[in-house]
């Protein structure tokens, strides 16, 4: 009886209690773990270019003709 009236994600909050929330007005800490650090490096190599429409797209920074560089 109780299975049909309940949706599912009623029955995660069931299961495993409401969420947790955290205070959402504390700044975001970022850690600069191994991990970051080596995003940032391949990120580095890309360049963002906008086409006529607006569109946002990465080209590598190897790719692009010296004078973009």
């Amino acid at each position: 009886m109780l299975r049909q009236h309940l949706h599912p994600s009623s029955w995660a909050r069931f299961l495993f209690g409401p969420a947790q929330r955290g205070d959402y007005t504390a700044p975001v800490v970022h850690r600069h773990d191994d991990f970051e650090q080596a995003s940032e490096m391949d990120l580095a190599g890309f360049e963002v270019e906008t086409d006529a429409q607006g569109h946002h797209y990465a080209v590598r920074r190897e790719d692009l003709p010296k004078e973009q560089v």
